[in-house]
């Protein structure tokens, strides 16, 4: 089972994120869950939210105290407290950020690979909103090898038509251009050796 935090503010798109998720491990054949977890329910307040996906089917509902990976679509919220609590040794984060993952300064134990990315610029050079999903699952599926990414781009075009789908679609593609496809496993290849 491979479970993920989605870190974000309200107004990004954070839960639409968890979902596209959840739809593109299922348009893989994959059994998949994705749920919010809301505090304020205001725009621009922290908001998480929780995927679980596996080959196999899973009764397990409740939230993600322990993932294999974080997202983190506003590096604003990296000292929060709690935003990086609990992930699992060899886990990976990435990042919505313009500055480079070792200049974040990152108060993390163990082994954990960290990636950065500008997708709030990639979204807008694309979409004309700073709205980063596209770029952050792309990148996440590319690092992580979880799930191929022509199945994220089912999952949008499941969800998305027209010149708005178009976009996505070109976004997805662009980043991977800013990511190595299977970086965070040959990572966690090394560290079992």
């Amino acid at each position: 089972m491979i479970e993920v935090r989605v870190h974000g503010r309200g107004g990004q798109g954070n839960v639409v994120a968890a979902y596209l998720l959840a739809t593109a491990a299922i348009e893989h054949g994959w059994h998949a869950l994705a749920f919010p977890a809301f505090g304020a329910e205001r725009r621009g307040a922290p908001v998480a939210a929780f995927v679980r996906m596996a080959e196999q089917s899973f009764r397990r509902r409740d939230q993600i105290a322990h993932p294999d990976f974080l997202i983190v679509q506003d590096d604003a919220l990296l000292h929060v407290p709690g935003i990086l609590a609990g992930l699992k040794p060899g886990g990976g984060i990435l990042i919505n950020s313009r500055r480079e993952a070792s200049t974040l300064d990152l108060p993390l134990d163990g082994d954990v690979r960290v990636q950065s990315l500008p997708a709030n610029e990639l979204a807008m050079e694309h979409l004309g909103r700073p709205l980063p999903n596209a770029p952050l699952l792309a990148a996440f599926l590319l690092l992580s090898g979880a799930l191929p990414v022509d199945a994220l781009k089912q999952a949008y075009s499941g969800r998305f038509h027209g010149g708005t789908l178009d976009a996505n679609l070109k976004l997805i593609d662009a980043a991977a251009q800013y990511v190595r496809a299977g970086a965070w496993q040959e990572g966690a290849d090394a560290a079992s050796a």
